[in-house]
C-alpha cells in the first residue's frame, strides 16, 4: 500500500464526509493505493456513525477506531500509527484546514527525496491571535531545545512519515507536538519541511485554543528533553545532584564540628552546635542529597518500564 492517512478527530461530523471525498479524489487522480484511518477520540456527535457509513460504502479504503472517552490527540495518533500499513503515513486534522492536495508532494519528498519525516509549515494562518501567538513562542522554544533548526511549525497536523518512523516512536500523553523530536531521538534525523496551504475553518470551532496550549507544550518539552537526555540513566542526574548536596552538607557539618572543638580546646566560650542555624542547613542538605540519590537509584531500576502508558479503552474498531 502506498499511503495511509491517519485522521484523529473530535466532534467533526460536518467535515468528515467532505474530507474523505477530497482525499479520494486526490488518491484516484494520482493512482495511489491507500487507506484512511479515522480515530474518533470520544466524539459525542454523529462522527462515528458517519465513519461507519463511509466504511460500508468504501470497505477497502476506510478504517475506524472509536475511543470510549476523550483521551487526546497523541493517543489517537498512537493507535492510528499502530494500524497503518502504508509505505508513507500522512497525518492531518479533520477540520478541513489541512489540504489533501498536499499529499502527492509530501509522498514524493518521502519516497524520492529520502526524507524520514516531512512537516507542514502553515506560513499564512487564518487562526485567531490567541492561537497564533502562543504557537510562535512554542515553536521558537521547541527549535532551541530540540536542535531541529529547520522546522517552523512543530505542531502542524499535516505531516508525512516513512512507515519505519511511526512504527519506532512512542507517542503518548501530549507528545504529538514533538513528533519530529521523538523521531530525531529514535535515529530518524532526515527531517524536512514543506510550506502548506492553511485554510480557514469551515465548520464549528477549534478544540485547541489559548495560552494553555503553550504552557502545556512547554511542560511537555521539558519532560521530553529530560527523558531523551536522562530517561535511560536517571542516576546520572539525580545521583550527581544528590552526591553534590550530601558532600557540601557533610563538609559544612565537619566545619561546624571542627570550629566547636577548636573553641573548646582553647577555652573560648561557644554556643551549642544545635543552636547554630548552619548546622540545620547542613543537615537538611545531607538529607535532601540522600533522597535525590535514592530517587536516581529507584529511577534507574524502573527506567520508564510502565506497561500501561498506552493502554486506551477502544470501544470498537472497523
Amino acid at each position: 500500500m502506498d499511503i495511509s492517512v491517519v485522521i484523529p478527530l473530535y466532534n467533526e461530523e460536518e467535515s468528515i464526509g467532505e474530507l474523505y471525498g477530497w482525499i479520494e479524489r486526490v488518491m484516484q487522480e494520482h493512482r495511489f493505493s491507500y487507506e484512511v484511518i479515522f480515530i474518533s477520540d470520544g466524539s459525542t456527535d454523529r462522527s462515528w456513525q458517519i465513519i461507519c457509513d463511509l466504511k460500508t460504502a468504501h470497505p477497502d479504503h476506510v478504517h475506524g477506531i472509536k475511543f470510549r472517552r476523550n483521551y487526546g490527540k497523541s493517543p489517537a495518533l498512537y493507535c492510528g500509527f499502530d494500524k497503518a500499513q502504508g509505505d508513507v503515513v500522512i497525518t492531518m486534522d479533520a477540520d478541513l484546514q489541512d489540504s489533501p492536495d498536499e499529499i502527492p508532494e509530501l509522498y514524493r519528498m518521502i519516497t524520492k527525496d529520502g526524507y524520514d519525516l516531512v512537516s507542514g509549515y502553515k506560513q499564512k494562518r487564518y487562526d485567531p491571535l490567541s492561537k497564533t501567538l502562543p504557537t510562535k513562542l512554542f515553536n521558537a522554544t521547541a527549535r532551541k531545545v530540540s536542535g531541529i533548526k529547520n522546522l517552523h511549525d512543530f505542531n502542524c497536523g499535516l505531516k508525512a512519515y516513512r512507515r519505519d518512523v511511526v512504527k519506532n516512536i512512542e507517542v503518548y500523553g501530549e507528545m504529538h507536538r514533538y513528533i519530529p523530536y521523538l523521531a530525531k531521538n529514535a535515529g530518524f534525523d532526515r527531517i524536512g519541511e514543506k510550506v502548506v496551504q492553511h485554510q480557514a475553518r469551515k465548520y464549528g470551532e477549534s478544540k485547541f485554543m489559548g495560552w494553555n496550549r503553550f504552557v502545556n507544550g512547554y511542560l511537555d518539552l521539558i519532560t521530553l528533553w529530560f527523558l531523551s537526555t536522562f530517561g535511560k540513566k536517571p542516576m546520572h542526574v539525580f545521583g550527581f545532584l544528590g552526591s553534590l548536596m550530601f558532600f557540601i552538607g557533610f563538609v559544612a557539618a565537619l566545619v561546624i564540628g571542627a570550629d566547636k572543638l577548636w573553641c573548646l580546646a582553647n577555652g573560648i566560650p561557644q554556643r551549642l552546635v544545635t543552636d547554630s542555624p548552619y548546622f540545620y542547613i547542613a543537615l537538611t542538605m545531607m538529607m535532601i542529597g540522600t533522597q535525590l540519590f535514592l530517587a536516581g537509584f529507584i529511577g534507574d531500576m524502573i527506567s520508564r518500564s510502565s506497561n500501561s502508558r498506552n493502554d486506551y479503552q477502544v470501544e470498537t474498531s472497523i
